[in-house]
């Protein structure tokens, strides 16, 4: 598997990933009701680094970095991350989070923090701390899940 910066050519791959994951409303505190363009607006935009895990000449996951604040926060980056359904549970989220950990370091970034990983997305909730990860903050009731209803929200952070 490789992972690389995306191009033009990702992009139907990478909207076929996102958009179902977004649309759902229950692992990203964004609307639901997003067209194909503010979808790609949003995990394309020009504030990202936005990549692809790509096997076999198929487009599996994607990622974007970006700073997570301005000023003082500027060293501090955040990263959101994608797989596709189909290769969901091969470890494909692990390894752009390994390889997003090198880049953000590389891009100058002295730490990562996850701003709002929702309690109920129970595998991002394990796999986050392996990696790192502390869970530094717990906002009760912040998101409200379509299903679920209200459910916390988790802060995640680790120095690089």
């Amino acid at each position: 598997m490789q992972i690389r910066p995306a191009t033009e050519q990702d992009v139907p791959a990478i909207l076929d990933i996102v958009a179902p994951i977004l649309r759902a409303g229950d692992t990203y505190a964004i609307d639901s009701n997003l067209s194909d363009d503010e979808v790609l607006s949003y995990w394309m935009g020009k504030d990202k680094v936005t990549l692809v895990a790509e096997e076999d000449g198929k487009i599996v996951g994607t990622y974007y970095i970006r700073q997570n604040q301005g000023g003082g926060g500027s060293h501090v980056c955040n990263c959101g991350y994608m797989t596709s359904p189909a290769a969901s549970g091969r470890g494909i989220a692990r390894l752009m989070c390994e390889d997003s950990l090198l880049r953000a370091k590389d891009l100058g970034y002295r730490a990562m923090q996850f701003n709002f990983v929702i309690a109920s997305n129970a595998a991002a909730v394990h796999l986050w701390p392996t990696l790192g990860f502390e869970i530094v903050g717990r906002l009760h009731g912040a998101f409200m899940h379509p299903t679920l209803g209200e459910t916390d929200a988790l802060v995640m952070y680790r120095k690089l």
